[in-house]
């Protein structure tokens, strides 16, 4: 009987482990993502993934149109299907401003305007790309009122996150981030070439591209829709200090070169100007700053600028400034703000 009962003991244990190997050969590298999650602060999260998170295998297939086959290809490829991501509709403001460095290189910083949200700073090192530093606002996830990425459940759904970065820099010293206009229309182009969501762009862009001729090349090869029913234009800047504003007008990609993005529109044409008066205001004001330092800063200057157009400077609509990050080209490190704190600092490096 003893040694029957020890039979068994072996077979079921050699069985588990089996079954324990097969799990970390199909989550292994989403596990070790998921637990990388940490608690920054209330509302304010970091979580690191090394590996291959599909991208590839997304844009041989197609790319996605809108949130929904974006969220069909998370479930198959992230989470083999235990769950899916409703990213929300909603409108948000925002701030860029690309400068020089006195150190060399250039600096891009950016405010993130909207009603109070989680936040996660993401850090990838893909199997096949660049390594960066993104910024997700986890409510566009759409997994409810209340939803944090904590306990292993929730942590491995936030692994979502990694589709919809609003903002980045990768380890070339491309930055990019994603600024809303609010003119109610939505880019929707038709044509033979494989289909990106504004987000799902960043993704790409953060990954495969280093420099913004490589982002405009790119962006070129795809048609773009307007990720969660806004209009969006994507501020991009590299390392040499080209900085571009990338804007979709009547479905035609336009390019404007600039320094300063805000919440209108600033390529030439009918739709010039286009935005809300708010954003004019902030427009001016980091225009003014630029010129001021003839468009050289540190890192804490450009972090000021930033502070100069946060939401508690414009208080009428509801809105506060997120996050605030300044990208930093040279030592590929950035530096987080959250919700206009900005005696408090949060500071990242590129994954080696």
């Amino acid at each position: 009987m003893k040694k029957a009962i020890k039979t068994v003991v072996i077979i079921l244990a050699a069985a588990l482990l089996i079954v324990l190997i097969g799990a970390w050969a199909m989550f292994g590298t989403e596990f070790m993502a998921a637990n990388s999650v940490e608690k920054l602060t209330e509302n304010f999260y970091s979580m690191e993934y090394k590996g291959d998170y599909g991208l590839d295998k997304f844009i041989e297939q197609g790319g996605a149109s809108d949130e929904t086959e974006l969220a069909n290809y998370i479930v198959e490829f992230l989470s083999r299907g235990f769950y899916k991501p409703e990213p929300k509709k909603t409108s948000y403001g925002c701030s860029t401003l690309c400068v020089n460095s006195p150190e060399g290189g250039m600096m891009f910083g950016r405010n993130f305007d909207w009603q109070r949200c989680t936040a996660m700073v993401i850090r990838t090192k893909p199997k096949n790309g660049y390594a960066s530093i993104s910024t997700s606002n986890l409510d566009f996830l759409g997994f409810g009122n209340g939803w944090l990425p904590e306990g292993m459940s929730n942590q491995f759904m936030s692994l979502a996150a990694l589709y919809v970065p609003l903002d980045g820099m990768n380890e070339k010293g491309l930055c990019i981030a994603d600024l809303v206009i609010d003119d109610g229309t939505l880019t929707n182009q038709n044509t033979e070439k494989p289909d990106l969501t504004t987000t799902s762009a960043i993704r790409l862009i953060l990954d495969k591209a280093a420099t913004v001729d490589e982002a405009i090349e790119l962006l070129n090869q795809y048609d773009m829709h307007s990720s969660a029913g806004m209009q969006h234009h994507l501020s991009i800047a590299d390392e040499s200090g080209r900085a571009v504003v990338v804007e979709y007008v009547d479905n035609k990609m336009c390019v404007t070169e600039t320094n300063a993005v805000t919440n209108f529109y600033l390529t030439d044409g009918v739709k010039y100007g286009i935005g809300s008066e708010q954003s004019h205001k902030r427009y001016d004001t980091l225009n003014m700053i630029y010129a001021d330092c003839n468009g050289v800063m540190t890192g804490s200057e450009l972090m000021d600028a930033m502070s100069a157009v946060s939401k508690h400077n414009y208080p009428d609509d509801g809105e506060t400034t997120e996050w605030s990050v300044v990208f930093d080209t040279k030592n590929k490190t950035a530096r987080y703000c959250r919700c206009e704190n900005y005696g408090i600092y949060y500071d990242f490096e590129i994954l080696k």
